[in-house]
């Protein structure tokens, strides 16, 4: 490296459109979404908090996916909408490497979480005599801490590999936010090995864990199928049905990203894949819970009758 070599020190993000009324109308869109999904994930939180009902693993493991995806998106969509309505799209170094961090610890943990979510399932529908002494509170935390340590570590490592490598222009990222690959590409170096790492990492943090639900819901299906009250196996299907749901939404697009070994990033896609599981995924989950699932909504509407009676 030669000693004039200068490095970056911003980036500049492309975004989704270079078209001025185009980009006032993502911006509209797009804050709509994140309004949807802070309202929809912070109800989720506050309505398991208060009612006695959901304090179950089940609500507690999605609690855990809710309070994550506030901060999925926030990680994004706020410096997103700035950009529709700047002329200057820049973000720094710094600032890109934290996004890239807190987006990469939350991507990895909520792989997990959905791990945890699918076993708190099996248990109580395979072991519905032994549900309660299983899945006991500290069991839950341990299960909810490793997912979050799990996603940190994936974080880690892909942050600490990006810097060893040099950035010295252009400055230029072909996305609306600093993802991984995108950031790789303006590398200065031979980003092979990161590549290497990226697909190494989504074998273990998302082929695995994934794999691992698949069989899981071989087993809760194989179960439900042995009730013999039709009654019965609607209930069990419907617990597990927005779970399902969520699964191949998310990890859906993010196999798409990440486990594609040796092959060149098609730039459109590439922004679609990521705006579906960071923006779209979030946005819907709470959605998905709420509408599917009568205990929420029960929960719900009793919460707020008590709130309005006690004004009256």
């Amino acid at each position: 490296m030669t000693r004039n070599q200068t490095f970056v020190v911003e980036f500049i993000l492309l975004g989704l459109s270079s078209q001025p009324k185009i980009q006032t109308g993502l911006f509209v869109v797009f804050l709509t979404f994140y309004i949807i999904s802070l309202i929809g994930n912070v109800i989720i939180i506050w309505i398991s908090k208060v009612d006695p009902r959901l304090h179950t693993p089940m609500y507690f493991f999605l609690s855990n996916l809710s309070f994550l995806d506030i901060w999925y998106t926030s990680s994004i969509v706020p410096k997103m909408l700035v950009n529709f309505l700047s002329l200057k799209k820049t973000i720094s170094f710094k600032g890109c490497i934290i996004q890239m961090c807190i987006h990469l610890t939350l991507g990895g943990t909520e792989c997990f979480i959905l791990l945890m979510m699918a076993y708190d399932r099996y248990v109580a529908i395979c072991s519905p005599l032994h549900y309660t002494s299983i899945m006991h509170p500290v069991l839950c935390i341990k299960m909810a801490t490793g997912s979050w340590m799990g996603g940190f570590i994936n974080s880690l490592i892909h942050t600490v590999f990006a810097l060893h490598l040099p950035f010295c222009g252009p400055n230029v990222i072909n996305h609306f936010f600093c993802e991984v690959p995108a950031v790789l590409e303006l590398a200065c170096a031979d980003a092979s090995l990161n590549r290497s790492v990226i697909f190494f990492c989504a074998v273990l943090g998302v082929s695995i864990p994934l794999s691992l639900i698949l069989v899981t819901y071989v087993y809760i299906i194989s179960n439900i199928l042995k009730i013999s009250s039709s009654t019965g196996r609607k209930k069990a299907f419907s617990t597990c049905a927005s779970h399902i749901i969520v699964v191949c939404l998310f990890y859906g697009t993010i196999t798409f990203m990440y486990m594609r070994p040796g092959q060149r990033r098609v730039h459109n896609q590439d922004k679609m894949a990521p705006m579906f599981y960071s923006i779209v995924t979030p946005m819907l989950n709470p959605l998905i819970y709420t509408l599917r699932n009568n205990d929420v909504k029960g929960a719900l509407k009793e919460t707020i009758k008590k709130k309005s009676f006690a004004r009256n």
